[in-house]
């Protein structure tokens, strides 16, 4: 799987690991997962970008794609990256789900969820480890009711910030990637 990638100081010593996760349709050079990757290699964390792609692309999987093998690409490169350190999850839309659901099967220090689907459908809720928390979403999301956020947010006492913006964030690219830089700092030694 292609990616993206950066390391934190530029010497090869990190404070932990970020795997960005794009949403449905998006790619890993979409405008939020770059701001997030630019304010975790400030605050020296590596990070990368995974390419799921071909796996929204694949239609006869489902509407959005296939969504088992999207999980299954993150759970593979989360489970090899938690061996190195701390290792935060981040994703948008369909990005967040899986990086909710795979922080449930590997260490996770962190997870940062912009404009989270609370359920892809009844069958499949959105979960996440009970780890450091945060969670970014758009008061007008025209996908996802922001009620709905709130109340999976506040069961879990994540961190939540509601901003004037719809579920591409468009408008709130830097305060979410400032909500991200104030999470690595909250988990860094």
């Amino acid at each position: 799987m292609a990616a993206a990638a950066g390391s934190g100081d530029g010497r090869g010593v990190t404070r932990g690991h970020c795997i960005l996760s794009h949403g449905f349709e998006s790619g890993p050079d979409a405008t939020k997962v770059t701001a997030l990757a630019a304010a975790a290699g400030r605050l020296g964390w590596s990070h990368e970008r995974p390419d799921y792609t071909r796996f929204d692309a694949l239609r006869d999987a489902g509407p959005l794609g296939d969504v088992a093998a999207r999980m299954q690409a993150l759970l593979d490169l989360a489970t090899a990256r938690a061996a190195d350190g701390p290792l935060v999850l981040a994703g948008s839309s369909l990005g967040a789900w899986i990086a909710g659901q795979v922080s449930l099967r590997v260490p996770t220090a962190g997870v940062f969820l912009m404009a989270p689907p609370v359920r892809l459908n009844a069958a499949h809720p959105l979960d996440a480890a009970r780890v450091p928390t945060t969670v970014v979403h758009g008061w007008h999301d025209e996908l996802i009711p922001a009620a709905d956020v709130v109340a999976w947010a506040g069961a879990r006492r994540a961190r939540l910030l509601l901003v004037d913006d719809d579920h591409r964030l468009t408008g709130h690219v830097e305060a979410s990637a400032h909500a991200f830089a104030a999470l690595l700092e909250q988990l860094s030694p």
